[in-house]
């Protein structure tokens, strides 16, 4: 009974002296680590996000600009693009932001680059 009583007692102030010497986990505040996240993951999305926007409204300038005005055939701007006609007479193309570039007739290729 003597035995059993000092191992449970060297158990036990072994278990105590360890841990108050080290820690299984450091404490940080949970708060900040959660916000550093959150905020990678906003700018992430963000940045997702806009991309997405540029080629949906790329690919709704170009359809509306297909409908729309009629298409400069055998002609191409300096980047590849399409090049059409507007109802004034005007030649433009459709950039990766869906933004409509005027250019001139001396600014076209008459081959695709």
């Amino acid at each position: 009974m003597k035995n059993t009583f000092k191992i449970a007692l060297l158990a036990a102030a072994l278990f105590v002296a360890t841990e108050s010497t080290t820690y299984a986990q450091e404490k940080k505040p949970v708060t900040k680590e959660i916000g550093e996240a959150a905020k990678d993951v906003g700018n992430a999305t963000a940045t997702g996000a806009k991309a997405v926007g540029k080629k949906t409204s790329e690919l709704a300038s170009k359809g509306a600009a297909a409908v729309s005005t009629k298409r400069y055939a055998g002609h191409w701007a300096l980047t590849g693009e399409l090049v059409y006609i507007d109802e004034y007479g005007k030649y433009f193309y459709v950039d990766k932001k869906g933004h409509r570039v005027f250019i001139t007739k001396a600014q076209m290729r008459t081959t695709k680059p």
